[in-house]
């Protein structure tokens, strides 16, 4: 026969288990009631995608790969640096794409907007090319130093179709001052730095072909 002892204790027990199921319910459904906000860069105002520029100043047509990154810039979430090697991510604060791919489209858009090149693309067009545009980002992030800072490093290579070479090859990295102290400020931060940098590549890439002029297209 149970007590009436072990009947008191298993009531209490069976009372503050349903004190814990609320409680958890309730602060489950404070989480989920939070917000989540999204962010994109503003790419540059790019050409039209169709048809050539009637007068580039180089006769070539441009592949933009996929750019390489690792897992953290291939997600959506948003980085933060936590002292010089630790990094972690924001859950509520996001990328309405993911950082890689939102870099290779502002690449192609900058690259277009010089009016330069006969035709810049991605590479998973149906478009040919000698030129393929390889890049790796390292960082795309908010760091404190103890500033707070936006972190935006990149490299670029330039790839011969043709002869398999590594023809030119360029890296950017720069710690852009933030003016305020929350995630908008910031994003506006890593896109003016992401601007500046592409910007700086652009130019050290139209430099490289201007001092080796490139056959003309129906060379190519």
């Amino acid at each position: 026969m149970i007590s009436q002892a072990t009947r008191v204790m298993r009531a209490q027990r069976a009372r503050q288990a349903l004190v814990l199921l609320a409680i958890a319910g309730i602060c489950s459904g404070c989480g989920s009631s939070r917000p989540v906000k999204y962010y994109v860069l503003d790419q540059v105002s790019a050409l039209p995608a169709q048809g050539p520029d009637p007068s580039p100043r180089f006769p070539v047509t441009l592949l933009v790969a996929r750019i390489a990154s690792s897992h953290l810039y291939h997600d959506d979430r948003l980085v933060y640096g936590s002292g010089p090697i630790q990094l972690g991510t924001y859950e509520y604060q996001r990328w309405a794409e993911p950082p890689a791919e939102m870099v290779q489209d502002a690449l192609i858009s900058s690259l277009r907007s010089t009016g330069q090149y006969r035709s810049v693309s991605a590479i998973g067009s149906n478009l040919r090319g000698q030129y393929v545009l390889r890049g790796h980002l390292y960082a795309l992030d908010e760091v404190d130093k103890p500033e707070i800072a936006a972190r935006f490093s990149i490299e670029l290579e330039l790839f011969d179709t043709k002869t398999g070479a590594t023809l030119w090859t360029n890296f950017y990295s720069h710690d852009a001052p933030v003016t305020g102290k929350t995630v908008p400020d910031v994003v506006q931060a890593l896109d003016q730095n992401v601007r500046g940098g592409l910007n700086q590549l652009g130019a050290s890439l139209a430099e490289y072909f201007a001092s080796h002029p490139p056959q003309s297209p129906a060379a190519q």
